[in-house]
């Protein structure tokens, strides 16, 4: 597998033991890959030596690679059929698939349903048209548009699970209606992301896109990990966070957005309007699973405060809201979480 490089930061340095007592020395290093999900993906940790460091981060950086090449929708790349490749055969034939993306779309059902179809990775068709419109847009300000009303429409009449046939044990996925497409990208960082965490040593703190996750704490002693929460109208955080394990996600109108007909647009569509959700500025999601965060921030996002409130709970997991007049909302016990 090719090998890419990656840039290491000494970002501190923090002492195991001293010498005499025959304790190895560590050092507190960050590795960045820019090649993964179209995004920054970091890693933070201790290690005896740069070395070492490196050749844990390069593991998971090539697991993530794997998951990357499969999950794209874009691209083609030689010896795989990835979800580009289901979503060319749409209406055609069913496509052999590594068992991860089997395992990935088995996840995003349960998501779908679990959220009452506020996170649906089969309206990538819906999807497609605001992907365009904010490329365009950005490339040419001066033609900034959003996508007609009636091609909304009509996309959003070519979506569904019925038409997702999956076949586990001959591990094949066939779309039915040529006009449907996968979009994974409301989950796939964050259950990617939580696929290495998994793996991977402990002590680690992994960042793929903003999708956190901790491998156990910081060190031996039990140090607890420092996560930001973006404020949505600058670079700094309106809170820090203490995490120990588990992952945090944030989904905001920040992100991904274009200016058209003077008004911003962003990418968390909402499959009841096929518009983006204006309900909220953003979400953030503390929960043990990053997949199961990733859907929850973009459901969150897309619904009232009560309803969230209750699918949050109902998950197990705490969240935080922020409106447009800058009001925070917090489910029970989110509070303690919170360092500053």
């Amino acid at each position: 597998m090719k090998r890419f490089l990656c840039t290491f930061l000494l970002l501190s340095l923090l002492l195991t033991g001293c010498a005499g007592g025959g304790k190895t020395e560590k050092k507190q290093y960050t590795a960045s890959f820019l090649n993964l999900f179209d995004t920054v993906t970091t890693i933070t940790g201790l290690s005896e030596s740069e070395e070492a460091f490196r050749e844990k981060t390069q593991a998971i950086h090539d697991e993530l690679l794997i998951y990357h090449q499969l999950f794209d929708i874009y691209n083609d790349y030689s010896g795989i059929n990835n979800l580009k490749t289901v979503n060319d055969n749409a209406g055609i034939a069913p496509v052999a698939v590594d068992p991860v993306i089997i395992d990935l779309l088995l996840d995003c059902r349960t998501y779908y349903d679990l959220t009452g179809g506020m996170v649906d990775v089969t309206m990538g068709s819906l999807l497609q048209l605001w992907h365009e419109a904010r490329n365009d847009s950005l490339d040419d300000p001066a033609n900034a548009y959003v996508p007609q009303a009636s091609q909304l429409e009509e996309a959003a009449r070519h979506r569904g699970w019925e038409h997702v046939i999956i076949d586990k044990a001959a591990s094949t996925v066939f779309i039915d209606d040529p006009h449907i497409r996968l979009d994974v990208g409301a989950i796939a960082k964050g259950w990617a992301a939580q696929q290495v965490t998994e793996k991977a040593p402990e002590g680690l703190l992994i960042s793929v896109g903003g999708n956190v996750c901790a491998s156990g704490t910081k060190d031996e002693t039990g140090t607890p990990w420092v996560v930001g929460i973006q404020d949505p109208d600058s670079s700094d955080y309106l809170h820090t966070l203490y995490i120990t394990g588990g992952s945090v996600v944030t989904s905001g109108d920040y992100q991904r957005c274009f200016l058209a007909e003077g008004k911003i647009y962003h990418h968390i569509i909402d499959p009841s309007t096929c518009y983006p959700g204006n309900l909220w500025r953003s979400v953030t999601v503390l929960c043990a699973d990053s997949g199961m965060a990733d859907a929850l921030s973009t459901a969150l996002f897309l619904l009232p405060l009560e309803e969230g409130l209750a699918l949050a709970q109902k998950c197990g997991a705490h969240a935080f809201w922020v409106d447009a007049a800058g009001e925070e909302y917090m489910t029970p016990d989110f509070e303690s979480l919170i360092r500053t």
